[in-house]
């Protein structure tokens, strides 16, 4: 796994969930808020203790996640 600048998962810090970098803000509650049509202005305002670099590493995390070996079932959708 590659080392991220802006995301970091410390057992110490929300039980080992990645988040921000020196924040406790989780990197999926920001995935999701994204996924449900907030837009990136919206997200940083809410916490402006994150930058637009921050939440753009989010996705590269997000894909290096989705590439991994773990195969997961999903739902038939006919």
């Amino acid at each position: 796994m590659r080392q991220y600048q802006w995301i970091e998962a410390n057992p110490q810090v929300m039980m080992g969930k990645p988040v921000f970098k020196g924040t406790r803000i989780p990197v999926d509650l920001v995935l999701e808020k994204l996924a449900a049509g907030e837009t990136l202005e919206q997200i940083l305002e809410s916490h402006p203790r994150l930058t637009a670099e921050a939440v753009h590493e989010a996705f590269l995390f997000a894909a290096e996640l989705a590439r991994g070996e773990t195969v997961y079932a999903l739902a038939d959708t006919k």
